[in-house]
């Protein structure tokens, strides 16, 4: 099997023996090659094989040594030499293979050369066989080892050290403690192998082998080992670890132990018969109990073929035909079949049979399970599901179930919406495909009918399904020629891997899409609106930075104008009139930002209580005449139809609302313009209630529709001042907005860009009823009167007013027919007895028709001058002109009345004014408590200027220490500022109401604060002040307070 070349070194002189070996032909796979060279080489002799030198002539100890040191340990060295040479080689002749004596003849060089060579071929053979032996050894799984009569291991194979986890080194000449790492050896171990090498003879054995890693189970095979001489020397023994197959065995008897265990007690009955049917195999008790049989023989004798007597007749068919279609070992088969017993209780069986082999013989083995509980249950859960899907599908129009499989379903309900999609044929089935199909086409709108056809696609919804059980379509439908919302809804029924079953829903969700579209528009307008009014609130950010640094920059430069020209009196006047206008605008600035952080935080209330209309209404014309004059515009004022002028409401609410809307009006109407305001009162639908409507209009700028839109909204101005020049936050109307609403009240806006601007308030106020004046005067009863007006509502007004006074009213629109009327009246001697007129009528002015009444009267018959202007500047005219009296509009029954009563009375009006003009001139001490020093130096000036005597307090807590160390009586009042260091107001006002002297604790505290809200006035009250002034300080509101007080 092996090949082998040998390389021949032949050295020395040529001989017949060189030319001998060269001719000798090889041993089967083997081969020669030759080298030759006369001198010996040591490079030669290193490659070489065998070497075979002739020593004739040569030094033989010299030659020797030269190749012993040059070849390879192997290479085996023949030497020729002459009987004399032979000396000179004793010492080596341990590493000489052999040494031929020369001269020889040809047979004896031919002999020595083949022995030499079977010698050689020996060793090879020899070789081969170790090595095939060594090979199997190692390389079997088996353990392999070789002991000698002590026991000790001579040699083992691979496999035997990887068991025991040593290396050859470590187990060869070592016992077997040492290798199984175990304190002492295995007696039983040594009992066999005395056993073996006693009785001279194979043991096969099954051993328990303790080592350190637990008990090792190994069937073994010993046998004996003999010396040359025949005597045993050792055992040589072979092993196969079976520790894991042995605990396989040991699983597989109890797993058989079980399944005999359950095969004979399991619920699941269990048959095996021949495949003719003929012969049982096995059966246990559940299959005995599930077919009715108490043993194996009464079913055997009730007449079992392939199939038990007891199953149902038309089942039994069925079921032999399902058992006889299995064909080959492996095939298997499951079905349902029911048995009736004894009793006649009829069971449902759920049955597998299967074709086994066993011995080269086919059987059928056949499970059994009692299904009947589950049936009985499915039934009663079928019914549950139908009722429950009726109840569920009471929402939806149209519902059906589909086999996806087969395409096919029925309707479980349907109405005349679905346009006969869903009909049933005559088996009462209707087609997934061509059942949409229908219903796409002739129902579904035109615009959604490709997604309905892609959602509807049969293999495309069956895998969505798979995804997620539930899958939904939007749609809409067109009903009847009406657009409808609707929506279908796919639901899975069970598990795809089972069945393909799925419901298919369609219901009208108009209503609910309708709605959210509405909520989703709602919300892009609430967001529209948000995003304005953060862009409007970065505008008013910008406008409020220009707004504020114009009357700064006013107060700074006038300030400075004022200090330059300090020796100028009436020059440091007009600066200082100056200042206070821009110190006022700014206020007004921060008194809106003020109330609109209010309103957004819900801290503005109504203070409602007894109001006249009348003073509100007066009140307004006197603030705003000084703009009236300013700009050159004309303010007129009318009231109509005024039956009730006490009214309960919070007069400094109404003020505001009516003075930002009449202050708008001045703002934005040009020079010569006109501005109107009428009230009108009507009838409530609430008892004690009546409804008042004030109408605003100018003739001013006007406004585009579109600002007129958001005109409400925070931060809103038409244009900002940089442009118009006309100053103002953006806040006005959404105070207004906000406290019209907080009292219940409308607000409307109409204008026109560059013509005007029309505002109506309306409001509903409780009627206050007080004590009155009985509204007649004696002796003007049933006297004439004629009231003269361009206005049919305020002749119409009037002359009822001049009713309840009790006189005969009349009223015409024409001056020149006014004067007709006298005429006439005269003539026939039933004369006016009191005038009306109004001062701008269209033909002749009410003081020209006065004088020519004068002319015809003289100057005994009363008139009065009713005008919605300031009148200041003609009353000298209208009083040489004749005229006894001047009401302003809007008129109320009250003033009209009192003007006639004085006129009767002959209560002239004249001393109305004596006291005015009149200076009080005050004394006491104040004790001021500000932090502040420039606050100090101005309260000290102006109280200082009324008379007061002042001092100071750096804080509440030295306010206190001053009070404490007065003597009682030595301060008059405490002016008191809330926000101080060491002690604040409020806790300062709670020391001293809880001091000990009734003197010092009752004495009268006024806030004095920038804290200027409603609740920071509720507060000074709660902690025992007498009154609230706000910062900055309006001088006359600070005496009249101080008055009021110290009265």
């Amino acid at each position: 099997m092996y090949h082998c070349q040998i390389h021949f070194y032949l050295s020395g002189v040529p001989c017949r023996a060189f030319e001998i070996i060269k001719g000798i032909t090889p041993y089967a796979n083997f081969t020669h090659q030759y080298t030759w060279k006369e001198q010996p080489s040591s490079d030669d002799a290193a490659a070489a094989d065998v070497i075979l030198v002739n020593l004739e002539g040569m030094d033989a100890k010299e030659t020797v040594q030269t190749l012993l040191g040059a070849k390879r340990a192997e290479t085996e060295l023949i030497l020729m030499l002459e009987k004399n040479q032979t000396d000179s080689i004793a010492d080596n002749l341990s590493e000489i293979r052999d040494f031929w004596i020369a001269p020889m003849s040809d047979a004896e060089i031919q002999f020595r050369c083949e022995r030499w060579l079977q010698s050689y071929k020996i060793s090879k053979d020899f070789w081969e066989a170790e090595h095939f032996l060594e090979t199997t050894i190692d390389h079997v799984p088996n353990l392999v080892w070789y002991k000698d009569k002590n026991g000790i291991h001579e040699k083992v194979n691979e496999s035997f050290c990887r068991t025991v986890g040593k290396t050859k080194q470590q187990v060869q000449g070592r016992g077997h403690a040492y290798i199984w790492d175990v304190e002492h050896d295995d007696p039983a171990c040594i009992e066999s192998e005395r056993e073996v090498m006693n009785n001279r003879r194979t043991y096969v054995s099954e051993e328990l082998v303790q080592t350190g890693a637990g008990v090792r189970t190994l069937m073994t095979y010993k046998s004996p080992l003999y010396d040359l001489d025949g005597r045993v020397m050792g055992t040589v023994g072979v092993a196969i670890d079976v520790t894991e197959e042995r605990v396989y065995e040991q699983e597989i008897r109890q797993k058989n132990q079980t399944l005999e265990k359950i095969f004979t007690t399991i619920d699941c009955g269990v048959i095996r018969h021949t495949s003719d049917g003929n012969r049982v195999l096995s059966i246990n008790r559940a299959a005995l109990k599930i077919l009715g049989y108490e043993s194996q023989e009464e079913m055997e004798a009730d007449g079992f073929q392939t199939v038990a007597g007891s199953i149902l007749e038309e089942d039994r068919a069925r079921f032999t035909e399902c058992i006889e279609s299995l064909e080959k070992e492996g095939d298997s088969v499951s079905t349902e079949y029911r048995v009736r017993h004894k009793n006649g209780e009829i069971l449902h069986i759920m049955g597998n049979v299967k074709l086994l082999m066993e011995n080269g013989e086919l059987f059928y083995q056949r499970f059994l399970l009692d299904c009947t509980a589950q049936k009985l249950q499915e039934k009663k859960k079928e019914k549950r599901q139908t009722e429950l899907a009726q109840a569920l599908t009471v929402d939806y129009n149209i519902v059906c179930f589909f086999n996806m499989s087969t395409g096919k379903g029925v309707p479980i309900r349907s109405d005349e919406s679905d346009g006969g999609a869903f009909t049933a044929d005559e088996n009462g089935n209707i087609y997934f495909q061509t059942g949409m199909e229908r219903y796409i086409q002739t129902i579904v709108h035109k615009e959604d009918r490709e997604k309905m056809r892609q959602f509807c696609n049969a293999d495309d919804l069956r895998k969505e399904l798979e995804k997620r059980s539930v899958q939904h379509a939007n749609y809409r439908a067109v009903i009847d020629g009406e657009t409808i919302y609707y929506q279908l809804k796919a639901v899975r029924i069970g598990s795809f891997s089972r069945q393909c079953g799925i419901v298919i829903g369609l219901r009208s969700v108009d209503v609910e899409i309708r709605k959210e579209m509405e909520q989703k528009n709602l919300l892009e307008t609430a967001l529209m609106q948000a995003n304005r009014a953060s862009k409007a609130k970065s505008v008013f950010l910008s406008n409020m930075s220009h707004d504020i640094r114009t009357p700064m920059n006013a107060i700074v430069g006038f300030t400075a104008l004022a200090i330059a020209h300090i020796d100028q009196r009436e020059q440091v006047e007009e600066y200082l009139k100056k200042i206070m206008t821009s110190g006022n605008h700014l206020l007004s600035l921060i008194n809106d930002v003020l109330d609109m952080s209010r309103i957004e935080s819900g801290r503005m209330h109504l203070d409602e209580k007894p109001c006249c209309l009348p003073d509100i209404l007066h009140g307004l014309r006197n603030i705003l005449q000084a703009d009236i004059h300013a700009k050159r515009l004309d303010l007129y004022m009318d009231a109509v139809d005024i039956l009730h002028e006490e009214i309960f409401c919070d007069k400094l609410r109404l003020n505001q609302v009516l003075l930002n809307l009449l202050g708008n009006a001045v703002k934005y109407t040009g020079a010569g313009g006109m501005i109107s305001m009428r009230i009108t009162e009507k009838q409530s639908s609430s008892s004690g209630c009546a409804d008042y409507e004030f109408t605003i209009r100018d003739t001013g700028f006007g406004m585009s529709e579109e600002f007129v839109a958001h005109i409400f909204e925070p931060f809103e101005r038409e244009k900002n001042s940089t442009i118009s020049g006309i100053q103002g936050t953006g806040l006005g109307m959404a105070i207004t907005k906000n406290i019209v609403d907080l009292m219940n009240g409308t607000i409307a806006v109409s204008s026109v860009l560059g013509k005007g601007t029309e505002v109506t308030v309306s409001f509903t106020f409780r009627l206050h009823n007080g004590d009155k004046l009985p509204p007649e005067i004696p002796k003007l009863k049933n006297c004439r009167a004629l009231v003269v007006d361009d206005d049919f509502n305020t002749c119409d007004s009037v002359t009822y007013m001049l009713g309840q006074i009790g006189m005969r009213a009349e009223w015409t629109l024409s001056g020149k027919e006014a004067l007709l009327r006298t005429h006439q009246a005269v003539t026939r001697g039933d004369n006016y007895t009191v005038y009306v007129i109004d001062w701008m009528l269209p033909d002749m002015n009410g003081i020209e028709v006065t004088r020519r009444i004068r002319k015809e009267m003289g100057d005994e018959v009363p008139i009065i001058l009713l005008t919605a202007y300031d009148w200041s500047e003609i009353e000298d005219e209208a009083k040489e002109a004749g005229i006894s009296a001047f009401c302003s509009k809007p008129l109320f029954l009250s003033e009209l009345r009192g003007c006639l009563h004085s006129i009767v009375e002959m209560e002239g009006a004249e001393n109305d004014n004596d006291a005015e003009g009149a200076v009080t001139r005050h004394t006491g001490r104040i004790l001021l408590a500000e932090d502040n020093e420039i606050n100090q130096e101005i309260a000290a000036a102006i109280l200082g200027d009324a008379g007061f005597t002042t001092e100071i307090a750096r804080n509440g807590q030295i306010a206190v220490d001053m009070l404490k160390k007065s003597v009682p009586g030595y301060y008059q009042l405490v002016l008191m500022d809330v926000q101080m260091p060491v002690m604040d107001g409020y806790e300062a006002t709670k020391t001293i109401r809880n001091l000990k002297s009734k003197e010092h604790a009752s004495i009268p505290i006024l806030a004095m604060t920038a804290n200027a809200f409603e609740e920071d006035k509720q507060q000074a009250i709660e902690c025992g002040m007498n009154g609230h002034l706000a910062k900055p300080i309006d001088v006359e509101v600070l005496l009249a307070t101080l008055d009021r007080i110290l009265s």
